[in-house]
């Protein structure tokens, strides 16, 4: 579904990404892993169109990203969840989920009935919600595009437990209805249980690629490339 060949990007004349490649199929939750400042949010950016390549290709079902404007990228049928959530603080709730809304099976009251607290809390501003349900209106938003591909950056930073627990059920819950995801987050544990593969990037290069069991298996890899 999501292709990544060789793709090369950055900012000014400082280069994040050399030669990433990465693909997802339909259907299938993969995770970018890596500390920060690796190049995750980077590799993001280009895929959404929020930063152009240098080089390389970025291909969605076989039509080509690479330089189309973010908003067509959108109607492809890509869905983001930023990283630092950027819900629109004026707006209220049902305002932020309709706002950039697309046809399709995911409606108001289906985001309402996977998120019980954005239903009590429809009229409230964004500015005037907690950090988890800023999370909650991020992820309802990006749903309401009804995206065929979900990216979630850093899907759970800085959220309470009984919250990202929360969070981690609605992925799984999502996965289980065939939704494709990849993910950007430094719960391993729990992207170990959900996630079908996993691409390890270290300083801009993919330095590894394998399954849930291969990762688990590997220690080495994990304090060489996750660990502080």
């Amino acid at each position: 579904m999501l292709r990544i060949e060789r793709l090369a990007a950055g900012y000014g004349q400082s280069q994040v990404l050399f030669d990433v490649s990465l693909d997802i199929a339909p259907g299938e939750v993969v995770t970018l892993l890596g500390r920060n400042g690796m190049g995750k949010t980077t590799t993001v950016r280009a895929v959404m169109g929020l930063l152009k390549p240098w080089s390389g290709e970025i291909s969605f079902d076989g039509v080509s990203l690479t330089g189309l404007p973010p908003y067509r990228i959108a109607r492809l049928g890509l869905g983001l969840v930023p990283e630092g959530r950027q819900v629109f603080p004026t707006l209220t709730v049902e305002e932020n989920l309709i706002a950039t809304a697309r046809p399709g099976p995911w409606s108001l009251a289906r985001v309402f009935a996977l998120f019980p607290r954005l239903a009590e809390r429809r009229s409230n501003l964004g500015a005037r919600l907690s950090g988890g349900e800023q999370q909650m209106l991020a992820i309802g938003r990006a749903l309401m595009t009804n995206p065929r591909l979900l990216i979630l950056d850093e899907a759970t930073e800085g959220l309470a437990p009984l919250v990202r627990a929360e969070i981690w059920s609605v992925i799984a819950a999502l996965k289980a209805e065939g939704l494709s995801i990849l993910l950007i987050d430094k719960n391993l544990a729990a992207m170990l249980r959900l996630a079908n593969r996993h691409v390890i990037i270290e300083k801009g290069r993919v330095v590894w690629t394998g399954g849930s069991a291969a990762l688990a298996a590997a220690p080495d890899i994990r304090d060489t490339y996750l660990h502080v």
